[in-house]
């Protein structure tokens, strides 16, 4: 299954019986390299949150009291590449037009649906300046949630930060993707902002 290019589509994130992200987004392409996806500065996003205000990255979902996915607004201008098959998506994101840098999403390989993509996140991020200093993101909370039921054990923890590691050395090597692909990314100027469909 393949997504239009133009087409407004869903990315989430779920743990367990929980969603915990909802993002509505716009494809670029998708083609042998991947899906690629637009979302606007004040973009459609939703968020679990608990009835105390705390999101899963201060409490995991089964400790929520009440959790319900909460909408808020994107902000900024992101790009985001998910390569086929690939365990982490990476995002590129803009200032009023300008390449401002790379995040890196470590994450389980996409599943398809008929409205968009389902992933589940690994905790673990990488920062990545548009000069490409990284720097590891959620440390501490990716090694608090090792053995819980609902994340990794250690060994499946080992494989996401090995992971995180082979990526690594892509960004300094400045290779695919973090050379100049997308950095000058244009959307076109006739898209308006993605939002979720009532119901949704």
């Amino acid at each position: 299954m393949r997504f239009e290019p133009g087409q407004v589509i869903t990315r989430r994130y779920v743990r367990g019986r929980w969603r915990t992200w909802e993002q509505v987004m716009r494809v670029v392409t998708d083609d042998e390299h991947g899906l690629l996806l637009w979302q606007p500065d004040g973009g459609d996003l939703a968020v679990l949150v608990g009835a105390d205000g705390r999101t899963a990255h201060e409490i995991t979902p089964d400790r929520m009291r009440e959790p319900q996915l909460t909408a808020r607004a994107w902000q900024g201008d992101l790009l985001m590449l998910m390569p086929p098959g690939a365990a982490y998506s990476v995002w590129w994101f803009f200032d009023e037009g300008v390449f401002d840098g790379w995040y890196v999403n470590l994450e389980d390989p996409c599943v398809r649906q008929p409205d968009g993509v389902q992933t589940t996140d690994h905790v673990l991020d990488i920062v990545v300046t548009a000069q490409r200093q990284w720097e590891w993101k959620d440390a501490a909370e990716f090694d608090s949630r090792i053995g819980h039921p609902l994340y990794f054990d250690a060994p499946a923890a080992a494989a996401i930060r090995s992971e995180g590691e082979r990526i690594i050395a892509l960004i300094e090597a400045g290779m695919f993707p973090f050379d100049d692909s997308h950095t000058g990314f244009r959307p076109d100027p006739g898209w308006p902002v993605p939002r979720r469909q009532a119901g949704a």
